[in-house]
């Protein structure tokens, strides 16, 4: 797929979590119009579950190649001998007004997923763990501006499927080691509800290494603690990110954890904190100090991108939401690896077996 074609895929495909701050503009509308489904939820055949005792309803698995096993230049991939898991939620790659769930056979879904998703973003996990992406029967893109009818629906639909994936990990990959939570945009939406139904006041709690639920807009009540240093465990992070000028209509409350100093204090990191960013260029290039950072009313604010490439901005000039991961790509990995290292320091020497 060229560069071209893959840009205006994922621009579209992005817009799932951020087409809400939009609700009064024409840009709205159109989308509206365009991406809403012909039939209601209720007359509408669902696709057929996965089925994950299937290596083909896992987009991701350590133990076959693939995408996830991308590792940049002086980094290695050491998912064989991993002592920590990671299970990843994709975000929505799935834009089509023919159904309000992603078919199982959607190959424009599976290769964004396949080709993008888990080269700049679940890959970033690689460094420590093991990483575990499911396929599930996404909400399509219009599901986000009808979340109180038929894309509730479909949403709830979705979150069956990784509610069912999780159980199958937990059971089948996991076996008790310890694991992190990690997702981008609508895998965000379904992980933050898992966390909060599946894992909190239960055994798992121990074994959550942090949550990586980025690119939605999440609130603190009823969370997990918000992560306040950069090796603290059983913790979550979140950000959004835009520049000072992107409209936001983000909630004050929503949690946003700066990916350069890994606090929620507010304090602005500067370009040169930022040790490597990833567009979605093919081979992947890794640049250095392309963004700065800072939280603010539950925003992480870049102030400008300082480089070369061309990065797709599918709400105009400021809104990053396509880049969560990307423009933090080398920052998070690196940080990934010094959480999981400090949850097990502090662990009995028979943990993670």
């Amino acid at each position: 797929m060229q560069k071209w074609a893959i840009g205006l895929i994922v621009a579209l495909a992005v817009i799932a979590a951020g087409l809400y701050l939009f609700r009064e503009n024409l840009m709205f509308l159109a989308a509206r119009a365009q991406l809403q489904p012909d039939v209601p939820f209720s007359q509408s055949e669902p696709p057929a579950a996965p089925d994950y005792r299937a290596a083909a309803s896992w987009a991701a698995l350590p133990t076959r190649f693939d995408n996830a096993d991308f590792a940049p230049p002086g980094e290695r991939d050491v998912q064989n001998k991993a002592e920590v898991d990671v299970f990843y939620v994709h975000p929505t790659t799935y834009f089509s007004a023919a159904g309000w769930n992603q078919p199982p056979g959607d190959e424009e879904s599976a290769e964004l997923i396949d080709t993008i998703i888990l080269t700049n973003q679940a890959s970033a996990f690689n460094a420590c763990c093991a990483v575990y992406v499911p396929r599930y029967r996404q909400a399509t893109l219009f599901s986000f501006m009808d979340r109180e009818g038929d894309g509730g629906k479909a949403l709830e639909l979705a979150y069956a499927d990784v509610q069912s994936a999780f159980e199958h990990f937990l059971t089948e990959f996991n076996q008790g080691r310890p694991f992190i939570i990690a997702s981008h945009s609508q895998g965000a939406f379904h992980s933050d509800r898992i966390i909060r139904e599946a894992v909190l006041g239960t055994e798992l709690e121990d074994r959550l290494v942090a949550a990586y639920i980025v690119g939605f807009e999440i609130s603190e009540g009823g969370g997990l603690p918000v992560c306040e240093q950069a090796t603290q465990t059983g913790c979550q992070v979140n950000w959004n990110s835009m520049s000072p000028e992107a409209h936001s209509d983000y909630a004050l409350d929503t949690i946003c954890v700066n990916p350069l100093t890994w606090r929620s204090d507010g304090a602005r990191a500067d370009f040169a904190a930022n040790l490597g960013s990833m567009n979605f260029d093919t081979p992947p290039v890794i640049e250095e100090g392309v963004a700065d950072a800072q939280c603010l009313d539950g925003r992480l604010l870049v102030s400008e991108l300082r480089s070369e490439s061309e990065w797709i901005m599918p709400f105009g000039e400021g809104n990053y939401h396509a880049y969560d991961y990307g423009l933090f790509y080398m920052s998070i990995r690196a940080n990934v690896k010094a959480r999981v290292q400090a949850y097990l320091s502090r662990q009995p020497a028979s943990s993670g077996v």
